[in-house]
């Protein structure tokens, strides 16, 4: 699987463009913003957009959804149905972060635990690690070892759980009884900042240390 980080939005989200070498098959991961550049950056590959792909319903990560998606004429999968008031109140969201109102949508397919993506011949599973958000998902390319972490971890750190729906006990639980066991030797892609393994954020994380 090859990959692309592209930072979008003020807040610097890691929107992730992610193709099939051998297809040029593409999904693009949590749109958040900056939608022209999104889409010059995929007809600059000259790859096939297949689907957009999100983890979670934050404005920062799904700002752009509706353009990119009326675009290239794609359908639109994730998060988990527990972020459905999220992206339904997309416009009060705005509000409420203080910045530009975008367009709520309904997503084509909510997706739950152990589902499974295909794009060309990259196989991406679901796994529903709430406590950012509650409907939080990642997505694991067991293949090469590369998780789309979203809000769930970070170099150093961890997701915010002080906006509405987040819960930080439940945010412990979901990394160290999912995402921590999927090993030492996973590279991953956060929501914001650099990358990261998942051995390193074990052994070095403050948030993670009993």
């Amino acid at each position: 699987m090859k990959y692309h980080i592209i930072p979008v939005t003020m807040a610097m989200q890691n929107c992730t463009l992610i193709w099939c070498e051998e297809t040029q098959e593409a999904a693009i991961v949590d749109p958040g913003g900056n939608a022209e550049q999104l889409i010059a950056e995929i007809e600059r590959r000259e790859l096939k957009l297949t689907q957009i792909l999100l983890t979670h319903g934050h404005y920062d990560h799904v700002g752009a959804t509706l353009e990119v998606s009326r675009h290239f004429n794609v359908p639109v999968y994730g998060p988990h149905k527990g972020d459905a008031f999220w992206i339904e109140g997309l416009e009060i969201q705005c509000q409420m972060f203080g910045v530009e109102p975008c367009p709520s949508f309904t997503p084509d397919r909510w997706l739950e635990e152990e589902n499974t993506l295909q794009i060309g011949k990259v196989e991406l599973s679901v796994l529903h690690c709430p406590g950012h958000t509650p409907g939080h998902i990642i997505l694991v390319n067991h293949a090469d070892k590369l998780i789309s972490m979203g809000d769930v971890l970070f170099k150093g750190s961890v997701g915010r759980t002080d906006f509405p729906g987040g819960n930080y006990d439940e945010l412990i639980q979901s990394i160290k009884e999912k995402v921590l066991l999927l090993g030492d030797d996973y590279q991953f892609i956060p929501g914001h900042g650099p990358m990261s393994t998942l051995g390193y954020e074990r052994k070095t994380n403050p948030f993670l240390q009993d």
